[in-house]
């Protein structure tokens, strides 16, 4: 066993404030030494760099190690944005937390350390979604907001997500500033915490659920028969709560799921996009005869939506959801009869272009960003954002980030205008495809054990692009690392396509490669064309497989 890992280990274990872990590491240290190769090649995947903020801060398994989320990486973690706050004049940080494992006692860390620096630390009362944080950094008024929690990654993964005063996520230079601070920690044991600091009291939480049902506007709609499921994540109390205080449906609720389980039992993935993690949902919307399913993800700020759509039911891709809430945007505040809207619609540069599309058609400004939410929120003036992952934003002013409640909110009042008007879903995104164009978009999403594939994947893709992907001409291959359209540089490629586009990037929180796939069709029978880029869809995937290798 290499001599500098054992040492590594070694110094580790004396630093490590938690016995759990300390006292884990020490035994598969002792199988390491014996001669477990198993032992040793755990030893080597714990060992590695310490983990780096990426798309949504810190994220990663449980377990001992720089290379994991555990106390120690937390209390870096902490230390370096309490210092990082300390020295740029911050005052004051709340910190909330979600109910998988682990997550109360690195919250706990978090306020302790903070109110031992001198910091004004405040703690959220219980368990609550991410956007209930979001919002309390901005009512609290708050220089920083700390999030526990992994959103949808599998139930072993816990993370740590950062905001600062303006209530969006941490973007550069703030993040490599925070990152120095980290890095010129040396130890965490010692590190002084305080007993005493503040707990936040319901009022938070009370002016939250306001300020989410006060998305709904439209008096006088028939009531919804929905029907729900957090996927055993800390939505269910918020959601049911605002719901019930903007009187707008009928929620029937999937018990088995109702309640919070950091082992997620009844799904694979915790994530409504993973197949066969909205089964009961579905299940229980056609029992019910609902109008419409929603699904949050562990932490409420993902929200999916599923249709009826003639014998069936399915779900929603996070783009036709995007486009509805865009559009419905502007089509409620002309029934509100209000001044023509202003202001900037914004998507990820993965998610589909017909938002754009809708854009330009009510003279409206649109942006692209890159890929997370943290830069969605920081377009100037925005009035919607989305990414195709199932993230919203339908009210910026109020929660600086995607809200899986909001949203819920906005479609259930969708929903509640389609009833009153005899119309359908599907009716509406065939009058939308008819009005700006068919934009249908798929995903090839590979998960993979060996990271140095990923990056591998992507870098063939770059030196030897195909000349036509799913029968469409690639009209121009654009390297995102050099940056484009005043993007800052990211690892990924884009290939413009004659009617299409696909991007292929890593997943900046799971062990992905991701291809996001666009057919873009001009159309007078939607029926037709529908079936017509389904096709080149799939074609696109098995194209798309090949030219990277996977």
């Amino acid at each position: 066993m290499n001599h500098d890992l054992i040492e590594k280990v070694e110094r580790w274990i004396a630093d490590d404030p938690d016995e759990t872990t300390a006292t884990h590491a020490q035994q598969v240290l002792d199988d390491a030494k014996s001669g477990d190769e198993q032992a040793v090649a755990q030893l080597t995947a714990w060992f590695g760099d310490l983990l780096q903020f990426g798309t949504a801060g810190l994220r990663g398994p449980i377990a001992p190690g720089p290379s994991c989320m555990n106390r120690a990486v937390v209390m870096r973690a902490a230390q370096g944005l309490i210092n990082y706050l300390l020295k740029n004049g911050g005052k004051r940080i709340v910190v909330g937390y979600d109910a998988r494992h682990r997550s109360i006692d690195f919250a706990l860390d978090t306020v302790e350390l903070a109110a031992a620096s001198g910091l004004e630390a405040i703690l959220l009362p219980r368990t609550l979604p991410t956007p209930v944080l979001a919002f309390a950094v901005r009512y609290l008024k708050a220089d920083a907001g700390v999030m526990v929690t992994a959103s949808h990654n599998p139930p072993q993964d816990n993370g740590y997500k950062v905001y600062l005063g303006d209530g969006s996520q941490i973007v550069p230079p703030q993040d490599a500033d925070i990152a120095a601070e980290i890095a010129a920690i040396n130890s965490v044991k010692d590190l002084p915490r305080a007993e005493s600091w503040e707990l936040a009291d319901e009022a938070v939480v009370e002016a939250y659920i306001n300020s989410a049902a006060a998305t709904f506007e439209m008096a006088g709609l028939p009531q919804v028969q929905a029907v729900y499921t957090p996927l055993h994540g800390v939505g269910y109390e918020t959601l049911v709560a605002t719901v019930k205080t903007a009187a707008l449906a009928e929620l029937s609720v999937v018990v088995e799921q109702s309640e919070p389980d950091p082992d997620f039992p009844t799904v694979a993935f915790p994530n409504p996009e993973e197949a066969g993690a909205t089964d009961l949902l579905l299940e229980l919307a056609s029992r019910k005869n609902a109008d419409i399913a929603i699904a949050n993800d562990p932490d409420a700020d993902r929200c999916a939506a599923a249709i009826k759509d003639g014998a069936t039911w399915r779900l929603l891709r996070g783009d036709e959801v995007g486009v509805l809430l865009g559009w419905w945007s502007i089509k409620r505040n002309e029934l509100l009869g209000r001044p023509k809207l202003s202001g900037v619609f914004a998507a990820s540069i993965v998610s589909s272009t017909m938002l754009s599309k809708i854009a330009t058609a009510h003279n409206l400004e649109y942006q692209g960003t890159l890929t997370g939410f943290k830069w969605i929120a920081k377009v100037p003036n925005l009035i919607f954002g989305y990414e195709e992952a199932l993230g919203y934003c339908v009210d910026p002013q109020s929660v600086g980030d995607k809200d899986g409640i909001s949203a819920a909110i906005r479609l259930l009042e969708l929903t509640a205008w389609l009833k009153s008007e005899s119309k359908t879903f599907p009716q509406l995104l065939d009058e939308l495809a008819t009005t700006y164009g068919l934009h249908m978009t798929d995903q090839l999403s590979v998960r993979m054990q060996d990271l140095a594939a990923i990056p591998a994947a992507v870098s063939r893709l770059r030196s030897t692009p195909p000349s036509t992907v799913g029968g469409l001409s690639v009209t121009q291959v654009v390297d995102l690392a050099k940056g484009w359209n005043d993007l800052p540089p990211t690892d990924g490629i884009l290939l413009l396509l004659e009617g299409g586009q696909v991007i292929a990037r890593p997943s900046g929180t799971e062990p992905k490669l991701k291809c996001y796939l666009e057919v873009q069709i001009t159309t007078d029978d939607v029926l037709a064309d529908r079936a017509k880029a389904q096709e080149i869809l799939a074609a696109m995937k098995i194209d798309m497989a090949h030219a990277l290798g996977v």
